[in-house]
């Protein structure tokens, strides 16, 4: 099987006034994909992206992921529709819900969030592809509304998304699926059965692309890049249980422990098996070796979340020089 994509993760923790200059070593070095996460409330997924299009020439840009509900699907259109006739060909739209509890924050967390997703989705590649829009959906509503530049060539739509009704939805009207951090292998292949079963309920034939989002953190010292990701990951489990968790098969022991010891001290009992299993973080031999799994597991993409953020720049240069060879080799 031949090795995935390699995909870097921008934006979130990763202050705007590094981008620039990770986007260019990334390029550089031979990377195939930037990601600019829009993570609430830290760095912006459109305005990243376009700081990072403008900065590179070649180098495939997404975002990973914006929320559907957090811009209107019109203004949400607009915007991908600029970016893909700036950029021709090099820019994937990734869409999700967005966290909840970051919707709750604003007050925009939809009642349906599967009927939210599919409006938004469908509307945004209707109006991509100049389509004048007048309806009353059960989130979103539109009259007369239609771009004055829709785009000139099909820009792919992605969904971040995990759970079983949602990954269906995805590979009934998508062109690709993100998958988030902390999948596990087991998580990848069952997310892939989900999208084919959508994808087959509506007849769709073309290659579904599936992208799998890691925390990432490589170093000579393996100990030194488990240390590094203990923490992120310990704060995304914190969160509560998930199909992600469901699948691996830890909910009950995440309740435990944050029962036992709270949110606060988490990182400081989350199970070593759990970094080895739902992160890539070791030797460059190691990283290897994980991302290969991955795509063994169905992911066309690994994109890797950079850890600790403010040695991004070096974690990228050590990719480059000591990880990418070994994938390139086998």
């Amino acid at each position: 099987m031949p090795k995935p994509s390699i995909g870097l993760v921008m934006g979130s923790a990763i202050a705007p006034e590094q981008l620039i200059s990770g986007a260019n070593t990334a390029e550089a070095v031979g990377f195939d994909e930037i990601w600019l996460a829009e993570d609430y409330f830290f760095t912006g997924g459109i305005s990243g992206a376009t700081m990072v299009l403008d900065a590179t020439s070649e180098i495939k840009v997404a975002t990973g992921i914006v929320s559907a509900v957090v811009r209107h699907p019109a203004v949400l259109a607009m915007e991908i529709s600029t970016l893909s006739r700036a950029h021709p060909r090099r820019f994937t739209a990734g869409i999700g819900l967005g966290v909840p509890a970051w919707l709750r924050q604003m007050g925009l967390h939809p009642p349906s969030p599967l009927a939210t997703m599919r409006e938004c989705v469908e509307s945004v590649r209707a109006l991509l592809e100049g389509q004048e829009l007048t309806f009353e959906g059960n989130t979103f509503s539109f009259d007369k509304v239609q771009l004055t530049y829709p785009e000139l060539s099909p820009t792919p739509i992605h969904m971040g998304v995990s759970g079983p009704r949602m990954l269906q939805l995805s590979g009934s009207i998508a062109n690709g699926t993100v998958l988030s951090v902390a999948a596990s292998h087991n998580y990848v292949r069952w997310a892939k059965q989900q999208i084919d079963i959508g994808a087959e309920a509506t007849g769709r034939a073309e290659n579904h692309h599936i992208t799998v989002f890691a925390l990432y953190s490589v170093d000579r010292d393996p100990q030194v890049a488990r240390d590094a990701v203990r923490g992120p990951l310990s704060f995304y489990k914190s969160h509560g249980t998930n199909a992600l968790t469901d699948i691996y098969g830890n909910s009950a022991e995440i309740e435990e422990l944050l029962n036992k010891h709270g949110a606060e001290s988490f990182a400081e009992h989350l199970p070593s098996q759990w970094i080895e299993d739902l992160t890539i973080a070791g030797t460059p031999e190691e990283c290897a070796n994980k991302i290969r799994a991955f795509g063994e597991a169905g992911a066309d993409t690994v994109a890797l979340f950079p850890l600790p953020t403010e040695r991004v720049d070096d974690l990228i240069a050590l990719t480059a020089q000591e990880v990418l060879p070994i994938l390139d080799a086998n």
